[in-house]
């Protein structure tokens, strides 16, 4: 199993905007969000890294809400050579999993590309004036080693924002599967607005 390191985004940066449908067609937009915390994550219904903290990160998310930071999963793998991360298959795994956040579709892959997302998961914690936070792990556990999944990484960025208090700089890249790019879509991370 390859492991993709996040690109870890210069902290600061402004969240990019979105406008996508979820595994429904119900469109969602960053501007739902205006003045609260917001965790982006990317995700999708196949990887095994994805697979092995989804449980624990789905019964955090409810956490994170109930603090007042608010949740958006997106999946941007290409579903012509990947059909298992299609909307239909989005909409079983978020039920399988008990999904309190919306799960967006980003069939473009324009917002994978402008997070400069590059693994599954990846995660991106913006504060409520939008500026990035953390875009670290949600633990040290994977698939081969015995770690336990605590999502102690992230709960702690995510505790910080919910009291107003600085995110430490210091942070350990996430690691999953790469995002399944369309051909010709592999981004090149520079110059992205």
């Amino acid at each position: 199993m390859a492991e993709t390191p996040s690109t870890m985004v210069e902290l600061g940066t402004q969240l990019p905007e979105f406008l996508l449908p979820d595994y429904d067609g119900a469109m969602h937009s960053s501007a739902d969000y205006a003045g609260r915390p917001l965790l982006v994550v990317f995700i999708c219904n196949h990887c095994p890294f994805v697979k092995h903290i989804i449980p624990e990160f789905s019964r955090q998310a409810r956490d994170y809400q109930d603090k007042g930071v608010a949740v958006v999963a997106i999946s941007s793998n290409d579903t012509e050579a990947h059909p298992q991360d299609d909307p239909a298959h989005m909409k079983r795994f978020a039920a399988e999993n008990d999904f309190s956040f919306p799960y967006l579709f980003d069939e473009t892959q324009d917002v994978a590309r402008r997070y400069q997302a590059a693994c599954t998961p990846d995660f991106f914690l913006f504060d409520p004036g939008h500026r990035l936070v953390y875009r670290g792990q949600f633990d040290s556990s994977r698939p081969s080693n015995d770690v336990p999944v605590t999502g102690k990484d992230l709960a702690n960025a995510v505790d910080r924002v919910a009291r107003g208090e600085q995110v430490p700089s210091d942070q350990t890249p996430s690691v999953g599967c790469n995002i399944k790019w369309k051909p010709g879509k592999e981004p090149g991370f520079f110059g992205l607005s």
